[in-house]
This record gives structure tokens, sequence and C-alpha cells, in this order.
């Protein structure tokens, strides 16, 4: 049962703050961390290796720096870990990342063998697109199950997952066929701290380097000359107004009270 984790570098969220003139994040300063989501999908996938057996690989896309949290991710169980790093990346959106991404975990299947399940976060707090792993899947065009809650059974002789995920007002329970991808909220697991022979390892355990150049990407698909998503600017929304508070429960506060809700209830239809 092998896996293959696919995790975003992003700034820890409690110490972004805005450039208010320009509308723009400021990165600078602020600490690297594993996307929380991503973290849980690692999560899932030892846990798997746990129960039933095989490897877990992790790959990102990103500058250098991003060897860190691939580090954090060997420390958390995974056995190896590969950085998709190269200049013709640079500025891509979530069409050309999937992209990349995509001929990466190519590229690992060559290294470790054929992928069981592929896991995404089921989103980057970065930019709450939730699109990257959707469109992994398709280029793999593979099955989706996106918002995992739960792993409930792997199915290895027949070589099929049955998984728990959130829907609009509740949750489903699905069987797909193997290989699969699929996204993970945050409460599919607990994190557990790493143990000892897992920081270890993760000191020991080199990242291996991917690129342009000794993978089969096409530079022409990468990068933000090739990222049909533009973002204007980014800005805080206004903050609300604060509410009217009617308090007691005498006939003139409830008087008060329809006098300030017929109008919306009129606008309406229901009265």
């Amino acid at each position: 049962m092998h896996s293959l984790v696919f995790i975003k570098q992003v700034p820890d969220a409690a110490q972004v703050r805005i450039n208010y003139e320009t509308g723009t994040l400021i990165r600078e300063g602020v600490p690297s961390i594993i996307n929380p989501f991503d973290a849980h999908a690692i999560e899932a996938a030892v846990q798997l290796k746990d129960k039933y057996g095989g490897n877990v690989s992790v790959i990102s896309m990103g500058p250098p720096m991003a060897k860190e949290i691939l580090k954090k991710a060997l420390a958390m169980g995974a056995d190896k870990v590969f950085l998709l790093s190269d200049m013709v990346f640079a500025g891509a959106d979530t069409l050309a990342t999937s992209y990349a991404l995509w001929a990466g975990a190519k590229k690992v299947a060559e290294e470790v063998g054929s992928i069981d399940i592929y896991w995404t976060g089921k989103q980057a707090i970065d930019g709450d697109t939730a699109q990257t792993g959707p469109g992994i899947a398709t280029r793999f065009n593979i099955p989706l199950v996106t918002y995992a809650v739960e792993i409930k059974e792997v199915d290895k002789q027949n070589k099929k997952i049955k998984v728990s995920r959130l829907i609009d007002g509740g949750m489903e329970t699905v069987e797909v066929p193997l290989p699969c991808l699929i996204t993970t909220e945050e409460t599919i697991n607990t994190l557990r701290y790493a143990p000892l022979p897992y920081l270890i390892k993760a000191a020991k355990t080199s990242v291996v380097l991917l690129n342009s150049g000794n993978t089969e990407i096409d530079a022409e698909q990468c990068g933000l000359k090739n990222s049909p998503t533009k973002v204007k600017k980014a800005f805080t929304p206004p903050k609300r107004e604060k509410g009217e508070m009617l308090e007691g429960n005498d006939e003139k506060t409830l008087n008060a009270l329809y006098d300030k809700l017929e109008p919306i209830l009129k606008q309406c239809g229901k009265l």
C-alpha cells in the first residue's frame, strides 16, 4: 500500500499581515509551516501504512527552503521526500501547479513504485481555492474523494477503499477503486508527536530534488505565463456593524422586535 502526499509550504496564518497600500500579503519575516490540512493528509497516510504496511512518499513544489517542511514530513513518518523546485514554476496558479505536481508524481512513481493513494489537504490556507488536488486527480483520470473525515476500510485484495466525507447538510460514505486521490479535513485524525526514531530518520534522510531537467515536465505549461488566474489585490473585508440588542421578555420588547422584523419579513414574502 503506497501513498504519495502532496504538501505545500505556507506562511503561518497567525503572523501574516497585509500591506494596506498595495493590498498584498506581507510575507517577509513570517515563518513557514506545513499547510495544516496537508499535515493531516500525511498523518492519514502514515496511519494506513501502520495498519496495512507499505510506504509513504511526500512531494512539495516550492523554493529550496521548502526542504524544511519535507524534513518535518519525515519526522511525521514519511519514508521518502521529494522537492520539485525550479524557476520555471515561479508564479504558478492552481492549474500550472497541478500540472507540475502531476508530472513530478510520475517521476516519484518511477523511483518508488506504483502509487495506490494520492493525498492532499482539502485546501491551502494561503489560497483557499481547493483546486490543486482535484486538478491532479483529473490529470491522472482517477477517482477523487474530497473532504474526507474517516477512512473506513481498505480492501487490498480487490483494490478498493471506503471513505466517509463531508457533504452539504451531512456526511456520506463512498467506496472507490484504487488508485484514487483523497483530500482531507482536519477532523480526519489527531496529529501525533514525532517519536525519536522518526526524528533520527528525518535528520539522516536526504530530500530528493526534482526539476524541469530530470522530469518529463513541459516548461511551456508551467509558471506565471501559463497561469490564467490573476490576483488583482488582497484586502481585509470591512468589519460588520455591531448588531442591536433587545433585552427583556415583556410585551413591549416583543412589539419592538416585531417592528424591527416586519419590513424584512414583508420583503421576503413571509408576511
